[in-house]
């Protein structure tokens, strides 16, 4: 490979809560492990590979230039924008004024929600729902209502429309958030999976907001339809949100974007984004945009893809063949496990939380699912090299998942 997903990466000491966060959020992050074991990081949801050289370059050459005052984004930002969704997405006629800044997915999702609804008012959201979500909606007032995700014959997570159709129905819900590869099962919807939901939507009169944060890391054939694409009347009343963080591990300089090409959407949002003046670009992160949003960072996510693909493929198989009665579906994007451990559980009279401890001791630092409405969940990010991926999971085999407790 061209690019560099083998090396291991020293990230102590370099601001990354994955490493240096252990045992400082009580009931959110792993504790640190016991004396003998290192910290294979598998909770937070960032990468553990060194991005895009691209974007240092750009960052950096930036930076040469020492004045950081007020700017605006240039046409390069957009242009990059647009260019990166025609040839990933497949998306024609996006243009730079559908465009819109967001500090963070999150913030972009809960302006959308305050232009849409009242404090109080009832949200539609699957579960499993990520944890992001479920703090936001609750720390500003409004309230979820589940639609759980079930599994067919084959094992794959599906929408169940006839309990999303009676929930939009009876609950006066004028709003939904829709996660586009799902976070945390990772389906990748396929179009008329999409097609069927934003049919609902529309007989309801009821807004989406997508979170597409994931769309570029699907694994091979799989590809992400934006939810805006499946027809005139979903390009209208859907609020998307992209940013290039999970893509190139970018989380820690901050920058999303919203695309809405409803005039009238996109106006309120905008102003509602706008109102506490700190929703403001940092010229950084345009930069950094700039640099992965480049040829070279088409080229190192195809190599990304790969190793995720890799990664997962192991990980499922080792599962399958090795831990008896813990169940996992191999997730079709994200670079995320959502993984079962009930009839292990029950099995052995054990609880998630012992589960979880027996793994934090031995230095694999997963995450609680119970956060993503998983009741026997653990949650794992296989953004690791290779080696780390079969070490973390010879460690499970060994202290873990073994039958003598």
């Amino acid at each position: 490979m061209k690019y560099d997903f083998t090396s291991i990466m020293d990230r102590r000491g370099k601001d990354a809560i994955a490493i240096d966060g252990l045992g400082t959020r009580p009931g959110f992050a792993p504790e640190p492990p016991k004396e003998g074991f290192d910290i294979i990081p598998m909770w937070v949801a960032d990468m553990n590979f060194p991005t895009v050289p691209t974007i240092p370059e750009t960052i950096i050459k930036r930076v040469e230039h020492p004045a950081y005052g007020y700017f605006d984004a240039t046409d390069t930002y957009y242009d990059s924008i647009i260019r990166w969704h025609e040839e990933q997405n497949h998306v024609t006629g996006l243009e730079k004024e559908c465009i819109g800044y967001e500090n963070g997915v999150l913030g972009g999702v809960i302006s959308a929600l305050n232009v849409l609804c009242s404090k109080g008012d009832k949200v539609l959201i699957h579960t499993p729902t990520y944890i992001g979500f479920t703090m936001s909606l609750t720390n500003n007032g409004y309230d979820m209502v589940h639609s759980p995700l079930k599994k067919d014959e084959e094992g794959i997570w599906r929408m169940d429309y006839e309990d999303m159709e009676e929930k939009l129905k009876t609950e006066k819900i004028h709003a939904a958030i829709f996660c586009s590869p799902h976070n945390p099962c990772g389906r990748v919807w396929e179009r008329w999976e999409l097609e069927k939901a934003m049919e609902l939507f529309k007989k309801y009169d009821v807004y989406v907001i997508s979170d597409e944060i994931w769309s570029d890391l699907t694994l091979p054939n799989h590809q992400h339809i934006p939810t805006q694409s499946v027809s005139e009347d979903a390009r209208m009343r859907t609020v998307a949100l992209y940013a290039p963080s999970k893509t190139f591990n970018l989380a820690g300089l901050i920058g999303s974007y919203h695309i809405i090409y409803n005039s009238w959407l996109r106006d309120r949002v905008e102003k509602e984004s706008s109102l506490c003046h700190y929703n403001d670009m940092n010229v950084l992160s345009m930069h950094a945009l700039i640099g992965a949003y480049k040829e070279e960072g088409k080229e190192w996510l195809k190599e990304l893809r790969e190793v995720m693909e890799e990664n997962i493929t192991y990980a499922c198989e080792f599962i399958k063949t090795e831990f008896k009665g813990v169940e996992v579906t191999k997730p079709e994007g994200t670079y995320m496990l959502f993984i079962d451990c009930e009839k292990w559980c029950k099995e052995q009279n054990i609880t998630i939380e012992e589960v979880e401890k027996k793994a934090w001791e031995v230095g694999v630092a997963v995450q609680d699912g119970r956060m993503f409405h998983g009741d026997y969940a653990i949650r794992m990010n296989l953004a690791l090299p290779l080696s780390r991926v079969k070490e973390a999971f010879e460690r499970l085999k060994t202290y873990v998942f073994c039958e003598e407790q």
